[in-house]
């Protein structure tokens, strides 16, 4: 698959569902909507589009949310999925979760074919781990980060800077990432959804964060790329790696591969425009796939150069409507 600039499309992160255990203050609102069962696609379902992609030459895949995890029975799809990967049509198939269901899920991860995991901590203090997600135990994530490490599953943590909030923290938390032999990656609060705080007061741009880092650490720069939008620096002191994903301060879109399936069969082409394409009507419409292919093939057709992302100061407005957990992460 080639988009309208040349670029392969090879990359392809689906979000299995809405629903977290977290309510994270830059993602969601405390008192969310989620939406009703039957607009969801069913495991079968979401298998049957994952290797509609596969089949069209993506070779990685990533399952987010929401929290991934929680979605009732979500380990038969990723066995599933996992084949591709085994029989060599898929380089890698990776999560992304807030740890909180690693202790349980760790080992059938790596049997089923998992490698890699991306887990979400923006903070090592239990209390302001609390405030920040508002329903999330701090104690639970370490524990399934030391279960995850003891099943061979590589870590990387990812953590959103938020102003005001963690900025004191990211130097010890690089620190610990070492420690643990953890990569991390900072990103950038994004402008997606209605989160009930303004997001003016939560942005904090990463050049800054890198700028107070290297009074402390030797940032060596790196042409190491998973794939994603992050540019990495290798850490010196502590041999592992930190990346920055920029929306806001560096748009990456230049080297973009990836698309967005939603848990309700909507492809977005950008995570940052509201252009989508509706798969789920062609999936159920026919047991075969050709209205599907033709979906995805005229929705690759008109992906965009790059993202729209700013962050209104005057009116709080949100740059998409809609929230990261629904466009999967």
């Amino acid at each position: 698959m080639i988009d309208p600039f040349g670029r392969p499309v090879t990359y392809l992160r689906v979000s299995v569902t809405d629903r977290c255990d977290f309510r994270c203050q830059y993602c969601m609102a405390e008192d969310m909507t989620f939406l009703p069962k039957s607009e969801v696609l069913s495991l079968e379902e979401l298998e049957r589009v994952c290797t509609a992609f596969v089949r069209k030459g993506v070779r990685k895949l990533r399952l987010t949310g929401g929290e991934p995890l929680v979605r009732r029975n979500v380990m038969s799809l990723i066995h599933n999925l996992g084949r591709h990967v085994k029989n060599g049509d898929m380089d890698e198939l990776t999560i992304t979760t807030n740890g909180s269901q690693l202790a349980r899920f760790a080992d059938e991860l790596v049997e089923a074919g998992v490698r890699r995991l991306n887990v979400s901590l923006d903070t090592l203090d239990a209390g302001k781990f609390h405030a920040i997600t508002r329903w999330g135990k701090l104690d639970k994530v370490i524990a399934g980060l030391e279960a995850a490490r003891a099943a061979g599953l590589d870590i990387k943590i990812n953590t959103v800077a938020v102003k005001g909030v963690n900025e004191d923290e990211i130097s010890g938390i690089l620190a610990w990432c070492g420690d643990m032999g953890f990569d991390m990656t900072l990103i950038e609060t994004m402008p997606m959804g209605d989160i009930g705080d303004h997001r003016a007061d939560q942005y904090l741009p990463l050049d800054q964060v890198r700028e107070r880092l290297a009074r402390d650490w030797t940032l060596d720069d790196s042409d190491f790329r998973t794939g994603g939008p992050a540019r990495y620096v290798r850490v010196r002191e502590t041999g592992k790696r930190l990346g920055f994903i920029t929306p806001m301060t560096h748009n990456f879109c230049e080297s973009c591969n990836r698309v967005r399936l939603t848990c309700t069969g909507q492809l977005y082409m950008c995570l940052g425009q509201d252009d989508m394409a509706d798969l789920r009507a062609p999936l159920r419409a026919s047991e075969g796939d050709d209205l599907l292919n033709a979906a995805i093939d005229e929705a690759i057709g008109r992906k965009p150069k790059g993202h729209d992302f700013v962050i209104d100061r005057d009116t709080n407005a949100p740059a998409v409507t809609r929230h990261m957990s629904v466009t999967g992460g």
